[in-house]
């Protein structure tokens, strides 16, 4: 397989179904970005401390952001839609059983804690970013609604995870000082 096909020294690049569209065409925004979390996941993945269940969602979740890009990155119509309406719900069902195990937080945290925990929130923030940029390629190219839904997910999956990581290392969150009660 040669990895090079010069398509790109134009400033373009194929979708799924061989058509071509600018390198900043905002669809390639959005799988890009995907792509930018998939890889920092990878990074979080590597860590010899994370447990072996976090390891193999994340592990699980960098398939499924596969399956958000090629989704993304097919016109709609061209491939048949990778992801479910079943990987928002086992999304759902990871946060929820999470978000119970620290303590209940009634305002903004400060995102870090230990290094785990704060990479975890970085790939939160970046999670986000890739959400704005789904919603802008929305606008201008229909696509799998449930690529919206998970990314929209999977940031809060990545806070309820970065709480847990911090609390089973017994290391305390920093309160926003100037939060007043924003969680009930």
């Amino acid at each position: 397989m040669q990895l090079y096909t010069r398509t790109g020294d134009k400033g373009q690049t194929r979708l799924i179904g061989r058509q071509v569209v600018d390198k900043d065409d905002i669809r390639v925004e959005a799988y890009g970005t995907i792509d930018e979390l998939n890889s920092y996941l990878g990074v979080i993945i590597s860590d010899p401390e994370l447990d072996s269940t976090l390891k193999g969602e994340l592990q699980e979740i960098q398939q499924l952001l596969f399956d958000c890009g090629s989704d993304l990155a097919a016109p709609k119509g061209t491939i048949e839609d990778r992801t479910s309406s079943q990987a928002v719900t086992w999304l759902e069902e990871r946060i929820t059983y999470y978000q119970d195990i620290p303590a209940k937080i009634e305002c903004f945290i400060l995102p870090g804690g230990c290094p785990l925990a704060s990479q975890l929130h970085y790939a939160r923030t970046v999670c986000r970013r890739a959400e704005r940029r789904v919603v802008a390629s929305f606008k201008v190219h229909e696509s799998n609604e449930n690529v919206l839904k998970f990314i929209n997910r999977l940031s809060d999956y990545l806070f309820a995870v970065a709480r847990l990581v911090n609390h089973q290392a017994n290391h305390p969150e920093s309160f926003y000082e100037r939060s007043g009660r924003v969680f009930r």
